[in-house]
């Protein structure tokens, strides 16, 4: 049996477009979202190179955000929702 901590926190982030972009092919638009639950408290742009937020951009509308240079706070607005 596994045993979790109730004082354990995963911080929840939503991860949204800011400025509209086109490069290699890929679009993205300003209002694309994403959430983003991290073990961490610190931005997940900012933790690991930002994987997580890839991950996430990936996942939900298939954009490569590291090929296209998009994972920086020029185009993205990070939020702590939880």
């Amino acid at each position: 049996t596994q045993l979790i901590k109730e004082d354990t926190i995963m911080p929840l982030f939503r991860v949204t477009v800011k400025q509209s972009k086109l490069s290699s092919g890929i679009r993205i638009e300003r209002g694309m979202s994403v959430d983003v639950v991290t073990n961490s408290m610190s931005n997940p742009l900012t933790t690991n190179g930002g994987q997580a937020v890839a991950d996430a951009f990936m996942r939900i509308y298939g954009v490569d955000m590291k090929r296209i240079n998009a994972l920086s706070t020029v185009y993205l607005d990070v939020e702590r929702i939880g």
